[in-house]
């Protein structure tokens, strides 16, 4: 069991464990408790390995056609808007912190 699900489990957090668990993650690599190169060899792996993280949707799918098969449109025009709308929110976020860690790079207030 890992510590984000130990946390979601103990304190009833609302978040999946695996997310609090990036989220610790992302923390320790930031204040570098955690060194990048200690945890790159496995990362790699995952990363190499991502699609059979995808079976199980793909038999989910294969599992629920008929289900899926009247809805398809309107599930397909939702994948969609949903994307665009991550990669909108994503790009604009990138940019405002690139400019707050540009300003702060040059000593200018925020």
């Amino acid at each position: 069991m890992s510590l984000g699900e130990i946390l979601q489990l103990k304190f009833n957090i609302p978040v999946p464990g695996t997310i609090l668990g990036m989220g610790i993650l992302l923390f320790l690599l930031m204040i570098k408790v955690i060194k990048l190169k200690n945890i790159e060899n496995i990362s790699t792996i995952l990363l190499d390995n991502f699609s059979i993280f995808f079976v199980p949707a793909n038999v989910g799918i294969m599992v629920f056609y008929d289900q899926i098969k009247t809805i398809w449109m309107k599930l397909f025009f939702v994948l969609i808007v949903s994307t665009i709308v991550v990669m909108v929110v994503t790009s604009l976020t990138v940019q405002f912190l690139d400019k707050v860690f540009s300003m702060q790079k040059k000593g200018e207030k925020i």
